[in-house]
């Protein structure tokens, strides 16, 4: 047993000893097959990586035969360190997919063979990297291209469905599809869904994950956490991005410009002592409310001392991002019905207006989250038909 021990020590520590993504498996049939030999463009960024933190770009050109001819950069930048809605240069065979162009153009694909895609989503509609996806699935089908997508894990957990149902007329690249704001799939999954309710006629494949429970959160999967954008560093604050990202729709600083953007949240003029105490009394599940004050250092209130809430999620499984971002709003709009505003923004990340609405009327969370239960359930039975991996299945279905 003593001479097992430096063995059982190496299988533990390494870095590929837990859930494989689909630019693990590259090396597997029939997933190579499918890139050996062709020509290749691959829309990534710093999250394309492997298990040994190695470039999906450098994984990809090491194929037998295969050509990265071209690189197509999604919002962030290829190397991911722009701001949000900054717009992003194409350079040499990176195109960039936030410029002038959201999608890759019929020049850009002239000679790419096979369209590759590999970003680490976070789980949430407005999240651009999946209107990116969208958007170059329709690039690939309109050029007759196949498509592929080397699958990562929804961050938040493959299980959670939660929020209203983009409403037509509120399409944007932060919601480009009739989705919930937290969907619950993985970048594979939702490829097959929009493929098949949009009719792309996409020549769709998917390197599927290895060892990915749908129950697992990211810090479950023993993969190394890469910040997928500059305001998303941590797991906690994806946890709680679904609900609090709609703070962008306001005049509230959602905390850009701090170190802990979605975390913090307040203005100049907030009384966040009687807002923390409100909100704590609701006792929500999973999450408690602290004062703290903040000064951003660009974004809304530049320069200006912001009185704060910082919000704690002290038990991620029965925390409701959603239900506790309604409450936080009501809180604030009870307070100061005089400061508080609504920008234009707010209606595109909810993905529908009456949100603002019964909110401004006063109508309570509970009502209001009733209010999309309907179409929820009908997008969890839509969903169910696209699943790649079982709750409790360890490995993937190819």
């Amino acid at each position: 047993m003593i001479a097992l021990l430096p063995l059982l020590t190496a299988l533990t520590t390494s870095p590929c000893a837990g859930v494989l993504t689909g630019v693990d498996r590259l090396s597997e049939a029939p997933y190579r097959q499918w890139l050996e030999g062709k020509k290749i463009g691959l829309i990534t960024n710093h999250t394309g990586v492997n298990c040994r933190l190695e470039p999906t770009a450098k994984v990809v050109a090491a194929l037998r035969g295969a050509k990265l001819i071209a690189l197509f950069a999604p919002e962030h930048g290829i190397r991911g360190r722009s701001q949000a809605e900054e717009k992003i240069q194409s350079s040499g065979i990176i195109y960039s997919l936030y410029g002038e162009t959201r999608a890759p153009t019929p020049e850009m694909l002239s000679q790419v063979e096979v369209l590759v895609f590999d970003l680490q989503d976070v789980g949430a509609r407005f999240y651009t990297y999946i209107s990116t996806m969208l958007e170059s699935m329709r690039a690939a089908a309109r050029e007759e291209i196949p498509f592929v997508v080397l699958d990562r894990p929804n961050p938040i957990t493959g299980t959670r469905v939660e929020g209203p149902i983009l409403e037509k007329g509120f399409e944007s690249f932060v919601g480009s599809f009739s989705l919930p704001i937290r969907y619950g799939l993985t970048p594979g999954e939702l490829a097959g869904l929009l493929d098949s309710e949009l009719q792309l006629q996409c020549h769709l494949k998917v390197v599927p994950l290895q060892g990915w429970r749908r129950e697992f959160w990211y810090d479950e999967t023993r993969l190394i956490w890469i910040s997928p954008s500059p305001n998303i560093s941590t797991l906690d604050t994806a946890t709680l991005y679904p609900g609090f990202c709609l703070i962008e729709g306001t005049n509230l600083s959602e905390g850009r410009g701090t170190t802990r953007p979605f975390e913090l949240v307040g203005a100049p003029w907030l009384d966040n002592e009687r807002l923390v105490e409100e909100l704590n009394a609701l006792r929500l599940p999973g999450v408690a409310f602290r004062i703290q004050d903040f000064e951003p250092w660009f974004s809304k209130y530049r320069g200006e001392a912001c009185h704060g809430v910082q919000i704690h999620v002290l038990d991620r499984v029965a925390f409701r991002p959603l239900e506790a971002i309604l409450h936080f709003l009501a809180g604030v709009i009870r307070l100061h019905p005089d400061e508080f505003r609504f920008q234009p923004f707010f209606d595109s990340l909810a993905g529908n207006s009456w949100i603002r609405q019964e909110l401004k009327r006063g109508t309570g969370a509970a009502e209001i989250q009733s209010g999309w239960e309907a179409q929820l359930h009908r997008f969890r039975s839509l969903r169910g038909r696209f699943l790649l991996y079982s709750k409790n299945d360890v490995n993937s279905q190819p």
